[in-house]
């Protein structure tokens, strides 16, 4: 069953799970004109929650960052405003892995990589950002094979700790305060080490 929300386009039920072809359906509802920053992570959580559906901690670690650079950014306006300002987060693997061991986990994520070149390819963002350390080598792979040139950040994941989180939001803020100066003067994009590239 699909409940619609004002602010929340589409957003299914909290605690169902979705199957691949509902969250995939629900991402693109998301996904912009325009691709500036694309954000990478390993997978949906075995959990069944989603960013998309705006109930993992993930949703609410990236909310926090957009606050800090705009306060008025609220639950249900957070999807729209992550939408319009370019960004779009997209999973290495299409099924989860967090509950696989560590072999598995490896195998799927290497398995996955050629999708992911096939993504960063038609999309070409600005801006790439990992959100787990352990897929780095993947989307760097990718990024090879995909021949993309841009700058690149890789933020540790949150995790369910307050200095994880703290970290995060940190490391991300930089980024979402130069895609909104990008978005007020469209000629230049800040990189998430602070300094100004000018667009080709």
């Amino acid at each position: 069953m699909v409940i619609r929300v004002d602010g929340f386009r589409g957003r299914e039920v909290a605690g169902a799970v979705l199957s691949l072809r509902k969250r995939e359906h629900l991402r693109r509802q998301y996904r912009p004109e325009r691709v500036r920053a694309l954000f990478i992570g390993e997978s949906p959580p075995a959990s069944g929650r989603f960013f998309y559906r705006g109930d993992s901690g993930l949703y609410r670690a990236m909310r926090e960052a957009f606050q800090v650079v705009d306060p008025s950014i609220d639950d249900a306006s957070f999807l729209a405003t992550f939408q319009s300002w370019g960004c779009y987060l997209v999973d290495l693997c299409p099924e989860p892995v967090d509950h696989l061991d560590s072999k598995a986990r490896r195998v799927a994520r290497r398995a996955a990589e050629a999708s992911l070149v096939r993504t960063i390819a038609r999309l070409q963002p600005a801006v790439i950002a990992t959100i787990v350390r352990a897929i780095e080598d993947n989307v760097l792979r990718a990024v090879v094979h995909a021949k993309w040139s841009g700058e690149m950040a890789h933020l540790p994941y949150p995790g369910r700790w307050s200095h994880l989180k703290r970290s995060f939001v940190e490391a991300l803020t930089p980024i979402i305060a130069g895609l909104r100066s990008s978005i007020v003067e469209p000629s230049v994009l800040h990189s998430p080490r602070g300094s100004v590239i000018k667009k080709r």
